[in-house]
């Protein structure tokens, strides 16, 4: 069975004593692809994922690593010139198959302001039109936002912005892309869905205070889904609280496949064919 991790931060520090015995608990879980995102701890370190992918190119003993490159919205004040050419030269390489995770956030009060996050997401959408790679989507929802972040970024709604943005900026010229760890309503679904984007679903899906993301994981169509970790991010149920690792992605594709009633090795199936489709790998 061959599943696929489709989102992990694996040079985060949190695996910078054992990324190795990590990645070897991966393949034991039968998760044999991971797409290492690159965004770093900025700008200046959104490399670190594409060095990991050459790093362990070809070792038996890991998952094959493909590695994005981008700029996340919380970081969005710092899409300068330079760091748009940095990201203009990874989306070049081999080993970097998209651009990402980029979108919008207006969870936090001190995140950049609304007009930052939307000019560095609509430059990087072209960055990844002009290279012909898909994009990671980073969105958070609003309504679950901070009572200080809501009362500074107002009535904007980011998933209504980014939809937006990307129906008349990216969709409309042949991009393509997954919402990474989709959080939204069944309608947002749907709404994705009909611009041509991938729904991927994270170790949330497991958490009973998030109905719609279950309601999301069981309409989205066979060829149109994804499953992912974020980790060391948002392990799923029975180990929320714990460092979260890409083997875990076995436990939220088990979740998922019994929302869907089918087989775990029918949605590994159709997980690993949509990936290899969407990002263009074998």
């Amino acid at each position: 069975m061959h599943i696929v991790d489709s989102h992990a931060h694996l040079d985060f520090n949190s695996y910078a004593d054992d990324l190795d015995a990590v990645l070897a608990r991966s393949l034991e879980a039968d998760v044999r692809t991971i797409l290492s995102v690159g965004i770093g701890d900025g700008p200046e370190t959104m490399h670190r994922a594409r060095d990991l992918a050459v790093k362990y190119k070809g070792n038996p003993a890991v998952p094959r690593i493909v590695a994005s490159a981008g700029i996340h919205p919380q970081e969005a004040q710092h899409a300068n010139d330079d760091a748009l050419n940095k990201l203009r030269a990874l989306a070049a390489d081999e080993n970097v198959v998209a651009i990402g995770e980029i979108g919008l956030d207006y969870y936090h009060i001190e995140n950049p302001d609304i007009d930052v996050q939307q000019q560095a997401f609509l430059a990087q959408m072209e960055i990844a039109l002009a290279a012909n790679k898909p994009i990671l989507i980073h969105c958070r929802t609003s309504e679950l936002a901070t009572p200080q972040a809501k009362e500074r970024f107002g009535p904007a709604d980011a998933q209504d912005d980014l939809l937006r943005l990307i129906a008349e900026n990216f969709a409309n010229k042949g991009g393509m892309g997954v919402m990474h760890c989709f959080s939204g309503t069944a309608d947002e679904a749907r709404r994705a869905l009909d611009l041509g984007f991938y729904l991927s679903f994270a170790g949330n899906v497991t958490y009973a205070r998030f109905p719609s993301i279950r309601e999301a994981a069981e309409l989205v169509p066979a060829d149109r889904y994804l499953v992912e970790t974020d980790a060391p991010f948002l392990a799923p149920i029975p180990y929320r609280g714990e460092r979260n690792e890409p083997g875990r992605t076995r436990v939220t594709a088990e979740f998922v496949a019994d929302l869907r009633k089918i087989p775990l090795e029918q949605l590994a199936e159709e997980t690993t064919a949509n990936f290899r489709r969407l990002f263009r790998v074998e």
